[in-house]
């Protein structure tokens, strides 16, 4: 049974995969009418692309089988489209460039490809284009995440439309990850609902953090007394963690309690939730109580943790 991903999910990605392959007609595993396989085709372009690349390097950057990726350099060798020259620090592996031919038969390649992606875009309606380059990039963007640069994470002001989006998140991840039932999002929509009643910028506030443009988590900053600040509703996106956004969000909600002339902060959350505690306690949170409570359809031990700011 598979670990990660629903069924559904699943079938659809592989669904989608045979219908992609299909659209472009590599099927039969070679590029448009060229006689070199789609494997070939992304080595010619690596080394159209880049300077005096190994084999290794090569391999290492498609995920290709080491004697797959040999017998296509032996045949690219053969019918003089690249050349190789042993590398000075590994005589035992080699560099690999194009000769004047491989990049003759590149770029008839290549205007192959344009062209007839140029045609299938060509047939699609206006606005589709742009549409299905969108959704192509958020795929790659997807995939390729956890192989990227840490993501910028962008910390702002809430605007309208936030509340709902908090209230949705919040009940939706509290419920597949800890099976609370729907009374913890009536109590999310009421803290939500006050917030915006009352708010108060000299003294309260709602950062949503922002990955790429998207929303991937949030915290509140609410008055508890004059001197004491309350911290609210910390929430990361399950796609955004591990990319330090809770402590992001933890940070500058102390940032802003201290600026806003407030003293000490408190915070009221449960054992359960190991994450959250721990990026607490790495922020100089000291846990003051405990308490064993039945809500949200579950025996929970709730906690008290403060600071000093």
């Amino acid at each position: 049974m598979p670990i990660d991903g629903t069924d559904d999910q699943i079938a659809a990605v592989r669904a989608f995969n045979r219908f992609y392959t299909r659209k472009l007609g590599v099927l039969d595993q070679h590029v448009g009418q060229s006689p070199f396989s789609l494997s070939e085709a992304r080595v010619l372009y690596e080394l159209a692309h880049r300077d005096e690349l190994s084999a290794k390097e090569i391999g290492s950057e498609l995920g290709l089988d080491p004697g797959y990726l040999s017998r296509i350099v032996q045949s690219f060798d053969e019918k003089g489209l690249i050349s190789r020259r042993p590398l000075p620090t590994d005589r035992r592996q080699y560099q690999l460039s194009l000769t004047a031919k491989g990049r003759q038969t590149f770029a008839k390649l290549n205007l192959s490809s344009q062209n007839e992606v140029a045609a299938m875009l060509a047939r699609l309606p206006a606005g589709d284009a742009t549409r299905l380059t969108q959704a192509m990039a958020t795929i790659e963007a997807v995939l390729e995440q956890r192989r990227s640069q840490p993501a910028s994470i962008v910390l702002r002001s809430h605007r309208v439309g936030d509340m709902g989006w908090v209230i949705s998140k919040q009940a939706a991840a509290y419920a597949a990850d800890y099976n609370w039932d729907i009374s913890y999002e009536a109590l999310v929509a009421e803290i939500c609902a006050q917030f915006i009643k009352t708010y108060d910028a000299t003294r309260e506030h709602c950062w949503i953090a922002e990955v790429g443009g998207e929303p991937v988590g949030s915290i509140f900053l609410v008055k508890a007394t004059d001197e004491i600040a309350k911290l609210r509703l910390l929430q990361v996106e399950k796609k955004a963690r591990g990319l330090g956004v809770g402590r992001a969000l933890v940070e500058q909600c102390m940032q802003g309690a201290r600026e806003r002339g407030y003293r000490r902060m408190t915070l009221w959350t449960q054992s359960i939730l190991v994450a959250a505690r721990g990026i607490y306690q790495s922020a100089g949170f000291k846990l003051v109580k405990e308490e064993k409570h039945h809500s949200f359809g579950a025996d929970l031990v709730g906690e008290t943790w403060e600071r000093d700011l």
